[in-house]
């Protein structure tokens, strides 16, 4: 009601019409008073000139309340001001329509108020449904957060006109009503708790909340209204809590901090009923940083505190700037009380958020209000392009279609943790870039922010040294080493689009996706999803490669022919290569009697020879001689997955004059693919060459020849080429 009695009393002044030239109108008597508070030594002339332009250029115009309209403009340069905004912010604010509801040109305001306000002004105007039609509404977000890039006090204004609306939306019809609050629930909302903007944020969520839920929000009004009609037993508490810190000798002040209706209503879901103190936290306020401390000792020292409630935001702030102690107590009764305890400072910050730091381009330590340089203002972060800002900038530039923009941006702004990974490059633990990613960003994520489309080009990655899946989550201070192929051999598989967290990433790969249309469902694709397929040109004499029951095996109807012979055994007996080691010139070779009186050779080194031998089996002595019927070997291919991996490695044995008799891809595991190739090579010396040039293809990390036992191991870190 007291909103609503401000808007009315602004109204009443708004039709008297302005004062007289000079004299500050009665209309802003209150915003000045505010303003003044905050900035002792602010000019108001340019708030007059403002205000008069503003009332006379929407003169005739009301809002659906009846209310002339000038009071919108009115109560949300007072809302700013409330939080400490500076003059040219509240200038803009009260133009922040005139532009777009009135015939003032952005060419006039440019004129009489400057550059900067007519920046700030431009900044929040939307753009037309006739010019733009269902895509207007994005398109103004879209604009705006790219002026907020420049400005952040685009947004500020944005934010408090939205919770003048939000406040005054019973007057629009009820599916009007759903549809603004789920905006302001799915986009505004999170933008003032990015812009640290508390107090605004708080107030939004409990307009929205009464919107969209109002039989939770009735209930969780009737449960405040219970408790605010006891005694509050925080108040015992905070009591207790001043006395401790009086005897410490710190200066502090005590407050309650009330809940707000959502804030209830979250703790009642969450703990499944709500104490006499859970309606409200203690709210510590002193002069310096170290005092926060000392007050946290004094309060760990004299009541019990739950450790685990115990979060330091002061060293480690939250990416909005928000700083803080926060714990919880017990008094000797058991009752426990939750606590923040922050510098004045930190609590104008925490509330006001970018609002508190003024204007981003203006230079610490001078004040252009008059007020002086406040407290702390030369360690301040300028909140011009915080890494959240930075990145949504990125990635909207590239978003196709306003659609696209839309719903990442509810995406993108759903993330409300920041983390920071140390990216370095591989065999180096330097640091060679910081990457601010959303609490959730895997590998993927950090190779676009990297490196941005050039991240299609990412096969591997290290985070803390070890080898890890492309999807592995990060965490707050992870070293991420990016294994990249060389530019254009590589790009991304429809899989990436699981692991990706972040706009910049997806919107890349579902570019790079569409743009190859023709590539979907190749048989490339067994690289990135395990679905094996014949592979072109290779003979598999009598069936394609298929899937066995322990993965994938390769069938042929002359498994067990014999080899034209290529080793010698005495009395001229015929010999066949073992399938167990495949082996090829020059390896060592020892062979065992077989039925038919046939001979089996094996590599001196292969486990066969070594059961056989313990077991009493007698060898036969065999040995190479020159053939020109080449030799077959089966090799194993360890990569990191990839699309178009199986037809590189395929190219890659095709040119070295090898013939693929038959080829398998095992279904992948934590990112790694396992290729078998059975291969006729025109001669056995051949082998290191080929081996060498599988290796060189991008994703691979190991070749090794087929053992029946050995296979390259899946698990911590890949084999060295």
């Amino acid at each position: 009601m007291s909103a609503v009695r401000s808007l009315r009393k602004l109204g009443r002044a708004a039709l008297l019409g302005p004062s007289p030239r000079h004299a500050l109108p009665h209309a802003i008597e209150h915003l000045a008073k505010a303003h003044r508070a905050h900035h002792p030594g602010a000019d108001l002339d340019i708030l007059r000139r403002a205000y008069v332009l503003a009332e006379s250029s929407h003169r005739g115009q009301t809002r659906k309340s009846g209310e002339p309209y000038i009071t919108h403009p009115l109560a949300v340069t007072l809302i700013l001001a409330e939080l400490g905004a500076e003059t040219t912010t509240l200038t803009a604010s009260l133009l922040h329509d005139t532009v777009e509801d009135t015939e003032v040109t952005l060419e006039q305001v440019r004129e009489e108020f400057g550059e900067e306000v007519s920046y700030l002004v431009d900044g929040v105007t939307k753009l037309e449904k006739v010019d733009y039609g269902a895509a207007a509404e994005p398109e103004t977000f879209r604009k705006m957060l790219v002026a907020t890039g420049s400005d952040v006090r685009v947004m500020s204004i944005k934010l408090a006109d939205r919770l003048h609306n939000m406040r005054t939306l019973g007057v629009m019809r009820p599916e009007k009503q759903a549809r603004i609050a789920k905006v302001t629930r799915d986009v505004l909302i999170p933008l003032a708790e990015r812009l640290g903007v508390q107090a605004l944020k708080t107030e939004l969520e409990d307009l929205v909340f009464a919107i969209l839920h109002p039989e939770e929000y009735t209930r969780t009004r009737e449960l405040i209204r219970a408790h605010n009609a006891e005694p509050d037993p925080l108040d015992g508490i905070a009591e207790a809590v001043r006395g401790v810190l009086r005897e410490a000798g710190i200066a502090a002040e005590v407050h309650i901090r009330p809940r707000h209706f959502l804030s209830v209503h979250r703790a009642l879901a969450k703990r499944g009923g709500l104490g006499p103190c859970d309606f409200g936290r203690l709210l510590i306020l002193v002069a310096e940083n170290a005092d926060c401390y000392a007050v946290l000792g004094e309060l760990h020292t004299c009541f019990t505190p739950l450790m685990s409630e115990f979060k330091d935001f002061i060293a480690v702030p939250k990416f909005n700037l928000y700083q803080s102690l926060h714990t919880a107590v017990a008094d000797p009764a058991g009752r426990v009380a939750e606590v923040l305890v922050r510098t004045r400072r930190m609590h104008r910050v925490a509330e006001a958020g970018v609002i508190a730091l003024g204007d981003p381009h203006h230079a610490p330590g001078a004040d252009r209000d008059g007020a002086g340089a406040a407290a702390g203002d030369a360690e301040r972060v300028d909140p011009t392009r915080p890494g959240w800002l930075e990145r949504l900038l990125e990635w909207q530039s590239h978003a196709p279609d306003p659609d696209t923009f839309w719903d990442e941006l509810r995406d993108d702004l759903a993330q409300d943790r920041e983390i920071t990974v140390f990216c370095t490059d591989p065999g180096s633990t330097t640091p060679v870039a910081t990457l601010h990613l959303p609490a959730g960003a895997t590998c993927v994520d950090a190779a676009y922010a990297r490196y941005g489309a050039a991240g299609h080009a990412l096969v591997g990655a290290r985070v803390d040294g070890r080898l890890t899946a492309l999807g592995t989550v990060l965490r707050d201070g992870d070293a991420i080493q990016l294994l990249m192929a060389p530019a254009g051999t590589s790009g991304p598989s429809p899989q990436w689009l699981e692991y990706a967290r972040t706009p910049t990433a997806r919107i890349a790969i579902r570019t790079w996706i569409d743009s190859r249309p023709e590539e979907d469902g190749r048989a490339d694709r067994a690289d990135g999803t395990g679905r094996p397929s014949p592979v072109p040109g290779a003979r598999t004499a009598g069936r394609d490669v298929c899937r066995g029951g322990d993965g994938a095996v390769s069938g042929t109807r002359d498994r067990h022919r014999e080899r034209p012979a290529a080793v010698a055994a005495p009395g001229g007996a015929p010999v066949r290569l073992a399938r167990c080691c495949t082996p090829v010139p020059p390896d060592d070779v020892v062979g065992f009697a077989v039925r038919g009186g046939a001979v089996t050779a094996h590599r001196e080194n292969c486990p066969t020879v070594a059961r056989m031998t313990a077991g009493g089996r007698t060898t036969v002595p065999v040995r190479w001689q020159a053939s020109g019927a080449g030799c077959r070997v089966t090799l194993y291919a360890e990569s990191l997955s990839r699309p178009h991996l199986l037809a590189d490695l395929t190219e890659a044995i095709a040119g070295e004059g090898v013939a693929v008799v038959s080829a398998a891809v095992e279904p992948p595991r934590e990112q790694r693919v396992r290729h078998k190739y059975t291969l006729e090579l025109p001669e056995a010396g051949d082998l290191p060459r080929l081996m060498r040039a599988m290796r060189e293809v991008p994703g691979v990390y190991d070749v090794v020849r087929a053992t029946r036992g050995r296979r390259p191991s899946r698990g911590g870190e890949a084999p060295s080429k």
